[in-house]
């Protein structure tokens, strides 16, 4: 039986970072569930950075369907957590159940990997004291709130904790992911 990931996300998250880690750790042999606040198709966003423009633009992306909602996630289900950034952080941080199941993974010290935005919710969990993290460069000054130590890199590994920047670096943050992964939970 294939080791169960879960995917945490909303309406407004960066559709490569939802899409890409889902298709990449099924295409590794994983089964990925994606949660949202409320099972309904959620509507994702495409960031890009364009000349001219102080920070990133946003245009409307894909559609995907949420497989559940927090609230039916039993967290001790699955065996690693990914974290999408995108707008959606901004918002899911304020939901309790949400909180819970990220609190539950860090509690028991599985996988977790969180991008560009993505660490607006572990830090929503108090889950970043002490942790060395990156993000979306902006965060620099919220990381630093939250507890960790912020490095502007392509990925870094903190543990079972993988982060990375924004979407350009998908190929470091997965390539550590899956070691993590490999190390901790392997697919099958």
């Amino acid at each position: 039986m294939a080791q169960k990931i879960l995917i945490v996300t909303g309406d407004a998250a960066e559709s490569l970072e939802v899409l890409y880690p889902y298709q990449r750790l099924c295409e590794e042999g994983y089964e990925v569930h994606i949660a949202a606040p409320t099972r309904k198709t959620l509507r994702f966003v495409v960031h890009d950075f364009e000349r001219g423009f102080d920070t990133y633009t946003e245009k409307p992306g894909y559609t995907w369907p949420a497989d559940l909602a927090f609230s039916e996630v039993d967290p001790g289900d699955y065996a690693a957590l990914v974290i999408p950034g995108g707008r959606a952080p901004e918002y899911l941080r304020n939901d309790p159940e949400l909180r819970k199941i990220l609190k539950s993974f860090f509690d028991t010290d599985r996988p977790v990997a969180q991008i560009c935005h993505g660490p607006l919710l572990t830090a929503a969990a108090d889950a970043l004291r002490g942790r060395h993290v990156t993000a979306y460069p902006a965060l620099e000054l919220d990381m630093q709130a939250a507890g960790a130590t912020f490095q502007d890199t392509e990925v870094v590994v903190d543990g079972a904790l993988v982060s990375s920047r924004a979407w350009p670096d998908h190929a470091h943050w997965m390539r550590e992911f899956l070691r993590v992964l490999r190390a901790k939970a392997p697919a099958t």
